[in-house]
């Protein structure tokens, strides 16, 4: 199956180059859009494998769009990248918080972000979040007894160990910011800050060993877990 990708991108010359790398890199099913209104109008029409995402459009901008795709019952599965520039950490932030699955920089290399299209691509296709079991290599999490075992070992976590992990784990290379393992681990309105985030992780890569270095941290907006 050849997936059908949708970049939604302002900047022609960015357009055709990153459409010919996809080609090169065996997506041959790469649509075009300039602008958000022109983006929607063709994820309406095309319901695409996939989005790439700039942030900065003309009318109506990126973040905009991708709001109006997650929340669209018939588009909000559809993974998102988003492409963003350096020093549009808030907006990677913002994107992320409202439904974005995953983010990468300007200038990119065409072979990052075919990895990154054929990672959100297989996540989608396996139905990662309707396991009761999720494996990611030597890891495995058995979501009905909330068990882990490294190798065939039992892991001793914590319910909130277990909960990020599993979060992590079930979406591998989707950046989670702070404030959505709060919610997620925590729920809605609970006075954890980001600091409290950060030495929690810390402990869960402690009990992980040399499995910790797949617990990737993304400088300024979260974490995220590295495919196999």
């Amino acid at each position: 199956m050849n997936p059908q990708i949708l970049m939604i991108e302002d900047d022609a010359s960015i357009r055709d180059m990153t459409k010919m790398n996809l080609n090169m890199n065996g997506f041959q099913q790469v649509y075009c859009a300039s602008d958000g209104e022109e983006g929607l109008a063709m994820a309406a029409q095309l319901v695409p494998d996939l989005i790439l995402l700039d942030v900065m459009l003309p009318g109506i901008d990126g973040l905009t769009v991708c709001r109006n795709l997650k929340n669209n019952p018939a588009l909000a599965d559809i993974p998102v990248i988003m492409l963003t520039a350096k020093g549009e950490e808030n907006d990677v932030v913002l994107g992320l918080e409202i439904g974005a699955d995953d983010y990468i920089t300007k200038p990119y290399s065409s072979k990052v972000l075919a990895a990154r299209i054929a990672v959100q691509l297989r996540k989608k296709r396996n139905g990662t979040k309707g396991g009761r079991t999720i494996v990611l290599g030597a890891l495995s999490i058995d979501l009905v007894t909330h068990s882990v075992s490294l190798d065939g070992r039992p892991l001793t976590l914590t319910a909130d160990e277990f909960k990020t992990l599993a979060l992590l784990a079930a979406n591998p290379g989707r950046v989670f910011t702070r404030n959505q393992i709060i919610r997620e681990v925590k729920g809605d309105n609970y006075p954890v800050t980001a600091r409290a985030i950060d030495m929690h992780m810390v402990n869960l890569r402690r009990k992980l060993g040399e499995w910790a270095d797949h617990i990737e941290t993304v400088r300024g907006v979260g974490y995220r877990a590295a495919g196999e």
